[in-house]
């Protein structure tokens, strides 16, 4: 892949040089809305997307001419308008990955009292396209579909890393080490040791909270995009007890959800 390819990968942004600015620009006034992001202004937008004041108006007001941004007049902020879960919704009903997924994670979930996840990858961070929680810790079942979760703490992301194109997790990982400075040698050896046991053994394990356990392995289809599987539980024992647990229950879903998509791992 080309460098500049796998960075504009890394970052979202469109590869290429003749993209629409408008459009662009507009996508980034989108994602600066997160949960916790009721609404926001126009000095919100600007700070969050490091655009000027003058094209965030801009672009806003076009956004409340599509539907796409409700404007409050009294709080002189904006809210996401329903078109972008209209969207949302439209892109979860035509994945045939997780279609073909839900069922059979929804089964184990129930059946084991575990959490079952599935996500995607989006810039530095993955998107759960679906989240069954059977956890017993309250905080945990608070995971929903749509939430991010940071790539290079989590066993989805590092299972991702392990898969994407090489130069894209380049890319990745030289944004971490900017971004995370003195944290990141340490963190690096981590995410190493993570991409090499997905490589070697197909799935990874990550404990970045506490007493919880989560295993994710990619899933890498010819017609698809990379998508990682994970489970996960709340327990006491040590994560490599945990592991020899849940590690069975990982790989015989994943290998019934690439049967069940009928797309040829690559």
């Amino acid at each position: 892949m080309d460098p500049e390819l796998a960075l504009s990968r890394a970052r979202g942004r469109a590869s290429s040089t003749s993209a629409n600015r408008s459009l662009e620009r507009g996508m980034e006034i989108l994602r600066a809305f997160r949960a916790g992001s009721e609404v926001l202004g126009n000095g919100d937008l600007a700070e969050r997307t490091g655009l000027p004041r003058s094209t965030v108006s801009r672009l806003t007001q076009s956004l409340v001419e599509a539907g796409f941004l409700l404007y409050d007049a009294t709080l002189r902020a904006y809210r996401l308008g329903p078109p972008v879960l209209s969207l949302a919704h439209a892109m979860r009903t035509g994945s045939a990955v997780l279609q073909a997924a839900a069922p059979l994670m929804r089964e184990l979930a129930q059946s084991q009292h575990i959490n079952v996840g599935l996500a995607m990858a989006d810039r530095d961070e993955m998107v759960y396209l679906e989240s069954i929680r059977y956890s017993r810790k309250v905080s945990l079942r608070s995971v929903v579909t749509g939430q991010r979760v940071p790539m290079e703490l989590t066993s989805l992301g590092r299972a991702y890393l392990a898969a994407a194109p090489e130069q894209e997790t380049k890319a990745l990982l030289d944004g971490f080490g900017r971004r995370l400075r003195a944290n990141w040698p340490a963190l690096s050896q981590d995410i190493e040791q993570a991409i090499g046991q997905v490589r070697k053994q197909g799935w990874c394990m990550a404990s970045w909270q506490p007493e919880v356990v989560a295993l994710s392995t990619p899933l890498v289809f010819k017609r698809y995009a990379i998508h990682v599987l994970n489970v996960s539980t709340t327990t006491q024992a040590t994560p490599a007890s945990a592991a020899r647990i849940l590690k069975p229950h990982l790989m015989k879903l994943a290998a019934q959800i690439r049967s069940a998509v009928g797309d040829e791992a690559v």
